[in-house]
């Protein structure tokens, strides 16, 4: 059989020259993704890329310059172009498909830091070839070629499991051929430096500081009782169980950080998942959908080393310490001597921080699945249920023949209107839309509410309002979707109201609107009939969808009383850039917002902490000028209107511990609706005070059945 011959390394033969322009190439899919380009550009580049690779290995062999060199700089143009497709692809399929773009990398890493499996066979298999290129070809056409996404997921899926199969057959091939083990000192350091790292990082952001590795963490002495183990086998695996926990804990740690700056909370492990996906959408509107995708493959980069690389350095620890178990035995007393004379001192250098993390994270699991069965006898505890099936417009009979408009102002929180560079500006609007509405006969009363989230996850406190419970978590949110917890929404349409959910910033069918709400119309950024340029997360903008609804559900004439909620939107994260109030009757289907500048843009603020708050008082600012502006400009007096905040903004921008409050205002012209809330005690006007009344959410819904029935009935 004729024999390839191997020539020595050359850098610039025309295979690897070939193969260079493949990275190139795969550079080039990227930027045309980060610049949103077109996918037609994008699926020639790939499908260039993919065919370099059928030419080069021929190419090499044709002129006899196979090298070492050429195969190694073979597999990372591939790899390269896999993570860039992997990328493209996650912004349409979700996060989840990173991980096929990150698996050249996890495994490398794990090549090369067992030294077990640093030795590739000595046959390389053929079908590693065939599955690398079916990868880079199925991630081409998906991000190219439109389909049904439940096709383009089981195309990614099926092509994920033949990567795994590969690696893992190349992981088994190794495995069985071991070389001596070297234990490099420097190895052995940095596998310290990482074990120590992870055992010693806060769960609280604000001890984030590099005082914080001088801690002294307890849990080392583990490393010392698992080389105590006499069974090799037994002693290696329990030590990669350990480190796997570890790097768990980390990661659950970095979450906990992450949800304590845009949430002011800690992350739940048991509901909180599903916010990691929609996180990436967020992060796009602040810095593109590129940069964001490429931040998404960094960060599952990272999640990838940290699952890798703890359990290798606790392996590498334990098995340096059991070669040295005297040493080993005689470090870990005196190790906890110190601990405990320090501990005994009251200093804060002890520390368990990774013992104390996992109590607690069990803990909180354990929480979540108790607090499942107090909130379902919270949600079938409903004193109103009875009533609302039997005779529901009894419960709203001080508001028949209203219209009577729920409407979310996104983001307006205690912050805006008090104690911030930007509460000046938004609260001079309030006024002068006070003064604007009482000459036009309105009457308006506000407060303050506590919202159950923060900087984010409106839908909990939509959920809150409307259902008179207390939905803190997505968890909670999940179980009561699934109940049939009498609403506002509901309610409303029993008594013969005709209800509607406007939310022009969802994209897509939303099912809980029906089948939980039961909203009779349902209106997203798909049936309102824009045709205008999109302002940041909004796709319509605040006036827009106020004209859109008068128009579709406020027409003059005989008709049913109209209970709608309203979600407006154009205060949304990144609050920029803001429309413009114009006449209504030049708002048309929205194109005469093309004359607009769309600046400045998110990237173009996005370092400077001052513009972006100034930027959010804004967006609140336009908010409530074209509220005030459409209730004087299409006068109703059997309108009623409850305006809220859904959460406070984000933590960089209303500053640390602002507290969940958010403002509420009710206007109405009928000065009977106003009547029935005096027990409130709520201020005029549409600025609360700072010492304004505070409700939690949750009350809301009882309390406005009460103002506007009968009494609730007891037992």
């Amino acid at each position: 059989m004729h024999q390839v011959q191997i020539k020595p390394q050359k850098l610039l033969s025309a295979a690897n020259l070939v193969t260079g322009v493949r990275f190139v190439l795969a550079a080039a899919v990227a930027v045309v993704a980060l610049l949103d380009g077109p996918r037609e550009l994008l699926g020639a580049l790939a499908a260039i890329a993919l065919v370099s690779d059928f030419v080069d290995g021929r190419l090499a062999r044709a002129l006899g310059t196979v090298t070492p060199l050429g195969a190694r700089l073979d597999q990372e143009s591939d790899a390269l172009l896999i993570l860039v497709l992997s990328a493209v692809v996650a912004g349409d399929l979700g996060v989840w498909v990173l991980g096929v773009g990150v698996a050249r990398y996890a495994f490398g890493a794990l090549f090369t830091l067992v030294p077990s499996l640093r030795t590739p066979p000595v046959r390389p298999r053929y079908w590693c070839k065939v599955v690398a290129a079916s990868v880079g070809i199925v991630l081409a056409v998906v991000a190219t070629v439109p389909m049904p996404s439940v096709m383009a997921a089981s195309l990614v899926v099926g092509v994920a499991l033949l990567l795994a199969e590969s690696f893992l057959h190349e992981a088994v091939d190794r495995w069985r051929a071991p070389r001596p083990v070297l234990r490099p000192r420097g190895v052995t350091v940095i596998a310290f430096a990482v074990v120590w790292a992870a055992l010693v990082v806060p769960t609280d952001r604000e001890q984030l500081s590099g005082a914080v590795f001088l801690r002294l963490p307890l849990e080392v002495l583990l490393v010392t009782g698992l080389a105590l183990l006499p069974w090799r086998k037994s002693r290696t695996a329990i030590a990669a169980l350990v480190g796997v926990l570890l790097a768990v804990l980390v990661l659950l740690t970095a979450l906990d950080l992450g949800f304590q700056a845009v949430f002011d909370r800690s992350f739940d492990p048991v509901g909180d998942w599903s916010y990691l996906g929609p996180g990436v959408g967020v992060l796009g509107d602040s810095i593109g959908s590129g940069w964001a995708h490429v931040a998404a493959a960094l960060a599952a980069l990272a999640v990838a080393a940290v699952l890798v690389g703890v359990p290798l350095a606790v392996v590498r620890l334990v098995a340096v310490a059991a070669e040295h178990r005297r040493a080993s035995i005689a470090a870990a007393a005196g190790f906890g001597l110190v601990w405990g004379l320090l501990a005994t001192a009251g200093t804060t250098v002890p520390a368990a921080g990774a013992a104390d993390l996992t109590v607690t994270e069990v803990g909180a699991v354990r929480a979540g699945l108790a607090d499942r069965q107090a909130f379902a006898a919270e949600i079938a505890a409903d004193h109103y249920a009875v009533t609302a099936r039997r005779d529901p417009a009894s419960l709203l009979s001080g508001l028949a023949g209203k219209d009577v408009l729920l409407v979310f102002v996104e983001s307006y929180g205690r912050a805006a209107v008090q104690g911030t560079s930007y509460s000046r500006g938004i609260t001079q609007v309030l006024d002068e839309g006070t003064a604007v509405l009482d000459a036009a006969g309105y009457h308006s009363r506000s407060a303050f509410l506590t919202s159950p989230t923060f900087g984010a996850g409106s839908w909990l406190a939509h959920s809150s309002l409307q259902s008179g419970l207390w939905v803190d978590s997505e968890r909670r949110y999940r179980q009561l979707l699934g109940t049939d917890r009498l609403t506002l929404t509901r309610l409303f349409g029993r008594a013969g109201w005709h209800t509607v959910f406007d939310v022009p910033a969802n994209t897509e069918d939303w099912p809980a609107g029906k089948d939980f709400y039961r909203f009779q119309s349902y209106s997203d950024s798909r049936d309102v009939g824009y045709r205008g340029p999109k302002f940041g997360y909004s796709p319509v903008p605040d006036q827009y969808t106020l004209e859109h609804f008068r128009r579709e559900e406020l027409t003059p004439g005989a008709r049913r009383p109209v209970m709608a909620e309203i979600d407006l939107t154009s205060s949304h994260h990144p609050w920029t850039p803001v429309p413009q109030l114009i006449p209504w009757s030049q708002v048309g289907d929205g194109s005469v917002y093309d004359a607009m500048p769309l600046t400045p843009t998110s990237t173009q603020i996005f370092g400077d902490p001052d513009a972006v708050k100034a930027m959010y008082g804004r967006t609140v600012e336009y908010t409530w000028k074209t509220l005030t502006s459409f209730l004087t400009a299409y006068r109703d007096p059997n309108m009623v209107l409850v305006v809220l905040g859904d959460h406070q903004p984000h933590g960089y921008v209303s500053g640390d511990s602002p507290g969940h409050d958010v403002p509420i205002s009710v206007i109405a012209s009928d000065p009977g609706v106003m009547k029935r809330i005096d027990r409130w005690q709520w201020q005029p006007g549409l600025r609360p005070a700072p010492d304004a009344s505070v409700w939690r959410m949750d009350t809301f819904r009882d309390r406005f059945l009460t103002a506007f029935g009968p009494a609730a009935p007891h037992g």
